[in-house]
């Protein structure tokens, strides 16, 4: 069978749902469903309009924070660990065992660092010159999950 292959920076909804959808039945068939549910937690002004929040996703156990913006207005209040607070609530409400998120090093680690969040892996020079950290911790505890150990395979 030939095949066509075509480069191109339009997001085309419809494309990204035929690729996702022979992955997820492989993958389903592998693991089972991921159960995947978005989640927001919407933050507004006293007006209604939404000035941040956090943006995310449930599935196969884990909660994974896509975006977390606090105005500048109200850092250092409380108010991004609350947001963060009321998902991993509503994340262990779901099933969710574990938390997962990425942030660049001029961001907020050492902010998820307070939270028990923990790094298990970075991006070097993403963007240029900084680092994306990856980081996690147990929803259960509250302390970073333990990687285990490598295995190692004997000659």
């Amino acid at each position: 069978m030939p095949y066509t292959f075509t480069v191109t920076d339009d997001a085309d909804e419809n494309v990204r749902i035929q690729i996702l959808n022979p992955l997820r039945s492989y993958n389903e068939s592998q693991v089972g469903p991921s159960q995947h549910r978005a989640l927001a937690v919407v933050l507004r002004d006293d007006s209604n309009v939404v000035v941040g929040g956090l943006w995310g996703a449930t599935g196969y156990g884990w909660l994974f924070t896509q975006l977390l913006m606090v105005p500048e207005s109200a850092r250092g209040r409380g108010v991004g660990k609350e947001l963060l607070r009321r998902a991993e609530a509503e994340a262990m409400a779901r099933g969710c065992h574990s938390a997962w998120l990425d942030t660049f090093e001029f961001q907020a680690r050492g902010f998820y660092e307070h939270l028990g969040y923990a790094c298990f892996g970075e991006l070097p020079n993403y963007p240029k010159g900084f680092v994306r950290n990856f980081m996690q911790k147990s929803l259960a505890t509250g302390a970073p999950e333990r990687t285990p150990p490598a295995v190692t395979s004997k000659p």
